[in-house]
């Protein structure tokens, strides 16, 4: 019996090492046709590919305001900015972040559009711009965030605050603890609305960052920027965003305007697939800052492209894993991955994916395997982790031993 188990794993070895020393056949998708691994690490490039000349850019707008930011949503790239981190009197921008808190709210289920609002005497009695609701009206939610919108409300921005924070300093409080979740690390509020104050203020980059973070966290409230009217009570104002007339690819987002702030308005457009977003602080009319947040998404149209390099969840590499009961596993991402070039330019990119060696099991789902880059003229461009597209339980004693010699024999 003994000669007999010897014998039975000496052939258990002998298989295990032919197993460790076959080369395993790896299928390839359509994108993966296009990466080659490099010897003894676990790098792949996208072969570069000779694109046209570079296109000259006559470099960021110089524009006669306090400040400005330029970026493409979907990569987060930053295409132009001027004093964008300097503290500015945001004005009625403020309200974007009444809104954001208030479509968290909706999200949440902790409220719903068609709830009714009773309007409390110290919103009908806020001073400013004004929806002209009155105390003790029964005003949808719906119909209020079109309020603070359209007509950049204060009584509306009030009652929306009153009814999703309980009382207007405690919304407040609210606003600044979502300020610092989403980094903006130069921003300060006082009140729901924007009236003036020195200690109430923000940057164009911070609300460049609020403003992306609507866009992308609840697009199914962004509608609501587009509109171009409000009637309430028989009375029916316009959107002070000129630029949802004057421009079809413009679809929001908020004016504002103050002594101490300017003229100021964040628009976001989308032309064919690319969405910009442009913040605008500080603007010395009406009129100069609808043609300013134009020519900044003109520039950025002109001059840049975005391309998405991976859809989520797309197998971009099979990954060969150990100690697991398959010895492969797909591995994508788990966002769309995006990047902003300058025109002309996508054709000279190229992606390394890194995967993390040697991958054991188990893995989960959606569990870091590694990283894809992106790299132009050697410059890189963003990254983003790989993850397992699947789970791999562990494997048997045989498929661990197998495992170990592999791993054992490509160390030698």
């Amino acid at each position: 019996m003994r000669k007999l188990i010897c014998v039975s794993l000496a052939s258990l070895f002998s298989a295990a090492v032919y197993a460790a020393v076959a080369p395993v056949p790896v299928p390839q998708s359509p994108l993966q046709s296009q990466i080659r691994p490099e010897a003894q690490t676990s790098v792949f490039q996208q072969p570069t590919v000779k694109g046209q000349p570079t296109m000259l850019n006559p470099g960021a707008p110089v524009l006669s305001a306090n400040g400005y930011f330029l970026q493409d949503i979907n990569s987060g790239k930053v295409l132009a900015s001027q004093n964008p981190d300097v503290r500015m009197a945001p004005a009625s921008l403020t309200k974007l972040m009444t809104l954001y808190l208030t479509f968290e709210a909706l999200q949440a289920n902790r409220i719903h559009l068609n709830d009714k609002v009773t309007i409390s005497t110290d919103a009908w009695q806020t001073g400013g711009s004004r929806m002209f609701v009155k105390a003790g009206d029964q005003v949808a939610v719906s119909d209020l965030i079109q309020g603070v919108i359209v007509d950049s409300g204060n009584d509306a921005c009030t009652a929306l605050a009153e009814y999703v924070g309980g009382t207007q300093p405690g919304f407040v409080n609210l606003m600044n603890q979502q300020a610092q979740l989403l980094g903006m690390k130069n921003t300060h509020y006082v009140d729901v609305t924007g009236l003036p104050d020195p200690n109430h203020y923000s940057t164009p980059r911070d609300i460049g960052v609020l403003a992306r973070a609507i866009i992308l966290n609840f697009p199914q409230y962004y509608h609501f920027f587009g509109e171009k009217t409000l009637t309430y009570d028989n009375i029916t104002q316009p959107n002070r965003n000129r630029l949802l007339w004057s421009d079809p690819s413009v679809d929001g987002l908020k004016t504002g305007h103050t002594d101490a702030a300017g003229y100021c308005l964040v628009s976001s457009a989308d032309r064919n697939g690319m969405r910009l977003l442009s913040v605008l602080l500080g603007a010395p009319t009406d009129a100069a800052r609808s043609l300013f947040s134009e020519d900044l998404l003109n520039y950025g149209y002109r001059f840049f492209e975005t391309h998405k390099v991976y859809a989520a969840d797309q197998a971009l590499q099979n990954a060969t894993v150990y100690f697991g009961k398959t010895n492969l596993v797909p591995v994508g991402l788990s966002r769309d991955f995006y990047v902003t070039v300058p025109a002309g330019e996508y054709s000279k990119v190229t992606t390394n994916f890194k995967l993390f060696t040697p991958l054991k099991a188990p893995l989960k789902q959606g569990e870091a395997v590694g990283s894809v880059g992106v790299v132009l003229n050697g410059q890189p461009l963003g990254s983003e982790n790989l993850v397992a597209l699947s789970s791999v339980q562990r494997g048997g004693l045989v498929t661990r031993l197998v495992s170990h010699v592999k791993l054992a024999l490509g160390k030698i």
